[in-house]
């Protein structure tokens, strides 16, 4: 533990390689030319990109478990105000960026400013930001409402309760029958939804939806409790030995169960929570190994920018994003606009074939994103969301 502010080195550089990682796999140069360890798996099944969300909202229960301590894990008005609070900034920073890309890519059309101002009907409810609202809120909540030996019971039964409800539903089925489709449609309306593309078909899914929530809370509770082992463990090889065991438990029984509950990202299937919470676990003990025994850091440095300023550092690739994909630079021989995106890309596929020149501009992306959040960690600067 760093002496000067309490941080655990190792948990900020699991939440940056995390971070750097979702830039990563957002921002390919074209989404016709990915690699396939940078795509998401198309239903069932799970790829190097499917880790990346999960691994951030087990930092995120990791984190709670640290923040909690201050209110010795119990519930008060000055916490219950606090919880409130950064659960609604995260919501309406989801709402923001999403009303941002629609003004701004509404603008590149050609539509009037009115018209492109005016997009609340096409608003998606949720997203990203708003699942790690939900998350923290409702994990928070649990966190400081039931004893720490209840908690574990609270995430089996969300997990075998969310089991059972996909298994009777169609939850597994890649169809409008899908009980978590059913849900979201019928509540949030197909206009503000995500639509998900697979095996050739194209439906109204969003995968941060309603139900699906259920099992992610689950998934920030196991961070919770692996952050409380962390607290509980003041040597580190004790720390070590805890996250690897139960990690390996996770894994394995992820792995076993998941011939009976298929494991899914976008319906964050219950094998998946597992599976994925056990991966992280495991790293998380093996980064304490590297950085916080053997005191191996030089090479950890460039993932510690990220990792200091992880919400902030996604909310300006997000934007970033959104500004490249729209900005004109020039006008191609059909009189349509050639973008900042576009421009670079093709750039790279001056010197590279379509799949590389596509990786090399995510890389770049990356690599512009870590600029900011290195001025941001050599000045000292947090900037907590």
């Amino acid at each position: 533990m760093a002496k000067d502010n309490k941080r655990l080195l190792s948990l900020d550089i699991l939440r940056g390689i995390t971070i750097a990682g979702m830039l990563l796999v957002n921002n390919p140069g074209s989404w016709s030319y990915v690699y396939a360890p940078l795509e998401h798996a198309q239903w069932t099944g799970l790829t190097p990109t499917d880790l990346v969300f999960p691994f951030f909202i087990f930092c995120m229960g990791v984190s709670m478990s640290f923040s909690l301590k201050k209110f010795n894990y119990k519930l008060s008005r000055p916490l219950l105000w606090k919880i409130v609070r950064r659960t609604i900034i995260l919501f309406l920073i989801g709402w923001i960026v999403q009303w941002f890309g629609h003004l701004v890519r509404g603008l590149a059309r050609g539509d009037a400013f009115a018209d492109a101002v005016n997009n609340l009907d096409t608003l998606r409810y949720l997203g990203v930001f708003q699942r790690l609202a939900l998350c923290y809120f409702f994990g928070s909540l649990i966190a400081v409402l039931f004893s720490r030996k209840a908690i574990p019971w609270i995430i089996g039964l969300l997990l075998v309760g969310y089991a059972i409800i996909l298994q009777v539903g169609h939850g597994y089925d890649f169809s409008l029958d899908n009980i978590i489709a059913r849900i979201d449609n019928a509540v949030l309306g197909t206009e503000h939804m995500y639509h998900e593309t697979a095996f050739g078909e194209k439906i109204s899914f969003d995968p941060e939806g309603i139900l699906s929530t259920l099992p992610c809370i689950a998934h920030v509770l196991i961070g919770y409790v692996a952050g409380r082992m962390i607290l509980a463990h003041h040597n580190n090889m004790d720390r070590l030995t805890q996250l690897l065991l139960w990690g390996c438990v996770l894994l394995l029984a992820g792995w076993l169960l998941q011939y009976g509950i298929p494991c899914g990202k976008k319906m964050w299937s219950s094998t998946f929570v597992l599976i994925t919470c056990g991966m992280a676990m495991c790293i998380q003990g093996l980064l304490i190994h590297s950085v916080d025994v053997k005191g191996h850091k030089r090479w950890c440095r460039f993932f510690e920018a990220f990792g200091v300023n992880p919400l902030a550092l996604y909310l300006l690739g997000t934007v970033l994003a959104i500004l490249f994909g729209a900005i004109p630079v020039g006008h191609a021989a059909d009189g349509s606009n050639i973008t900042l995106h576009s421009a670079v890309y093709t750039f790279f596929q001056t010197f590279a074939d379509d799949y590389t020149a596509s990786a090399l501009y995510a890389v770049a992306f990356v690599l512009l994103n870590w600029v900011a959040g290195y001025v941001l960690y050599k000045k000292k600067i947090f900037i907590k969301i």
